[in-house]
C-alpha cells in the first residue's frame, strides 16, 4: 500500500461563525474527528492546511484551527495564501520527506480550496481520495451548498477516488 497522508484543508474558526457557518458544520466536524482518529490509530501523517488572508489574518482567533480538531505536535501545519495548498507552500516538500504518494482530502471550501488542491495534487502525480461527506461550503446565489458539494463529488472523480468517511481505511 502506498504511503498515505490525511490533508485537512482550511478547517479554521472563521468558517464556523454563528452568523454564517459552513453548511452542515456540526456533521462536518464529526466526520473530520473520525478521520483524524482513524489516521492517528494507523500512524498516518496528518497535514493541516491553514489559509492566510485579510479575513483569516495570521494569529487571529478566526484564523486558528477549529478547537475540536486541533493538531497534535507531530502533525504538520502548512500555511497558504491561495486556494491551492501546493502553490508557494512547502507542502510538496513535506510530503516528499515522508514519501507520501496518496492523499486523503477533506475540509473547506469544496469548490475552491478543496477542488484546487485535489486537481493540483493529481497533476503532481499523487493518488487522491476525496472524502465525499467531509468537505463543505456555503450556498451561492445560484446553488445550495449541498448542490455544490454533490457537483464537486462528481467532477472530482476525474482526479480522485471518492469515498465516504465510513469507507476510509488507512
Amino acid at each position: 500500500m502506498k504511503n498515505t497522508a490525511l490533508l485537512l484543508i482550511d478547517v479554521q474558526n472563521g468558517m464556523f461563525l454563528d452568523e454564517n457557518p459552513v453548511f452542515n458544520s456540526t456533521k462536518l466536524i464529526i466526520k473530520l474527528k473520525h478521520l483524524i482518529e482513524n489516521a492517528r490509530d494507523h500512524h498516518i501523517p496528518i497535514f493541516y492546511i491553514q489559509h492566510n488572508n485579510t479575513y483569516l489574518e495570521n494569529g487571529s482567533e478566526i484564523w486558528d484551527i477549529h478547537p475540536e480538531i486541533k493538531p497534535n505536535p507531530t502533525d504538520i501545519i502548512i500555511q497558504k495564501t491561495t486556494p491551492d495548498s501546493f502553490y508557494k507552500t512547502n507542502l510538496k516538500e513535506e510530503l516528499q520527506k515522508q514519501q507520501i504518494e496518496h492523499l486523503v482530502l477533506a475540509g473547506i471550501q469544496s469548490e475552491i480550496c478543496v477542488d484546487t488542491t485535489c486537481r493540483n495534487a493529481y497533476s503532481l502525480g499523487y493518488d487522491n481520495t476525496l472524502v465525499t461527506d467531509a468537505h463543505s461550503t456555503w450556498d451561492s446565489e445560484e446553488l445550495t451548498a449541498q448542490q455544490i458539494i454533490n457537483h464537486h463529488n462528481q467532477v472530482l472523480r476525474w482526479f480522485a477516488d471518492t469515498q465516504e468517511t465510513k469507507e476510509i481505511i488507512f
